[in-house]
């Protein structure tokens, strides 16, 4: 067992030392902060301890009559003149950002003119006035209702099955099982190349055979698998980590990220899903290796593996339109395509408890399956240096304990 834990050891800490693997870890976390750098500097693009200055000739703004609002002190600041001379001297001397001019005739063409120096105030800000100016034509309406038309429609996104439904609120719930897709299948591509190579490499240059000595093909299979699987949650961990301090540090600037809903249960899933199938594709990856003679060959042929686990990219389409049918049910229970399927499928439709149980089941088992069957496997390619292993001896060496002293 310890020497497991020492193969673990070395694979991670040589993973984590390469340049690509500081490259592909740090690239996707400063996207992601600059997005909410980005955000934060938009929603601060109007400066709210400017003033927003009007001049009211068509006679719709009533003074102190505003849009209710959660914070005051986040709240636009409006200054009334009763000419143009006096706001055009406020703007000149800094005291408001811009003004608006509500013309005579507003009632009949809707048109308003904006007036400002450097630069105009940001969206935001335009679109709080337009709520000022919204709800004073309101007026005569009861409280109630005039918030209501500031505050505009609520969009509800419902799933074509209606078990499924999205709001500004928990719209993270619909958006991360897609992200949680991508992620796993960046990880599968990434790491695919890398076990393939490792044991090609090895059994090529023959140190596998110096080190079998010492350690059976399990401890060593196992403990690469271990390792490469640290390295992935470690890219995982520190993905996650950013994306909840960016999002936590984003919420006190952009109002769209201050009522998001955490999908708690979507996480502990994909949190159970991963590791097993993560091994699945390891377990595959590390017989491939064991089979081939050159790396290339092993990539290649591992390029045609991954389609099984991209298969349900390939049907978005179903599954945006039947999550629930039997050939997307087939393919959340099938190892191969299980993880991702189910992910997709989250977004549509409310999975039944009896699929994830199954499909973890199964997943669970295959992955357990392909680990061992990877050693067997790779104790006969070891033996047979500068051989193929074909299917059939592959499928024998599966089947028989003593199939590595044969021929």
């Amino acid at each position: 067992m310890r020497d497991l834990w020492l193969v673990a050891k070395y694979e991670y800490l040589r993973m984590v030392a390469k340049r690509s693997f500081l490259i592909s870890t740090l690239a996707l976390p400063l996207v992601f902060l600059a997005i909410i750098v980005i955000s934060i500097l938009i929603a601060l693009g109007g400066d709210k301890d400017t003033p927003i200055g009007y001049i009211d000739q068509a006679g719709v703004m009533a003074p102190g009559l505003a849009p209710a609002s959660e914070d005051d002190e986040d709240a636009l600041q409006l200054v009334a003149f009763s000419d143009d001379v006096s706001a055009r001297q406020a703007l000149e001397q800094g005291q408001i950002q811009a003004y608006y001019v509500i013309p005579p005739d507003y009632i009949e063409n809707r048109e308003v003119q904006l007036y400002y120096w450097d630069e105009a105030p940001g969206e935001i800000l335009q679109s709080e006035f337009d709520d000022y100016l919204r709800i004073n034509l309101a007026s005569d309406l009861p409280e109630a209702t005039r918030q209501r038309l500031v505050g505009g429609p609520r969009l509800s996104v419902r799933s074509m099955d209606g078990s499924r439904e999205f709001s500004v609120q928990n719209m993270l719930g619909f958006i991360l099982p897609f992200v949680g897709g991508f992620l796993f299948m960046f990880t599968v591509i990434g790491s695919a190349g890398y076990m393939i190579q490792v044991v090609a490499d090895e059994k090529e240059n023959r140190t596998m055979e110096i080190m079998i000595t010492s350690i059976s093909p399990r401890q060593m299979i196992g403990g690469k698998a271990i390792g490469l699987m640290g390295v992935s949650l470690t890219q995982l961990s520190l993905w996650l980590a950013t994306a909840a301090v960016g999002l936590l540090v984003g919420s006190r600037y952009v109002e769209a990220l201050r009522h998001i809903e955490i999908p708690w249960s979507f996480l502990l899933v994909a949190m159970a899903f991963f590791l097993p199938a993560y091994a699945l594709v390891s377990g595959l990856m590390i017989a491939i290796g064991a089979s081939v003679t050159e790396t290339s060959q092993g990539q290649q042929i591992a390029g045609v593996l991954n389609l099984f686990f991209m298969m349900p990219y390939f049907m978005i389409a179903l599954i945006m339109t039947n999550p629930n049918s039997p050939f997307l049910v087939a393919m959340t229970l099938f190892p191969t395509t299980s993880f991702v399927t189910i992910t997709l499928r989250w977004s549509m439709t409310a999975v039944p408890w009896w699929q994830l149980i199954t499909s973890w089941i199964l997943l669970t088992g295959s992955a357990a399956f392909s680990i061992w069957a990877s050693a067997r496997i790779f104790r006969v390619g070891m033996l047979r240096y500068g051989q193929e292993l074909d299917l059939r001896s592959a499928l024998q060496a599966v089947r028989t304990r003593n199939q590595a002293l044969k021929g």
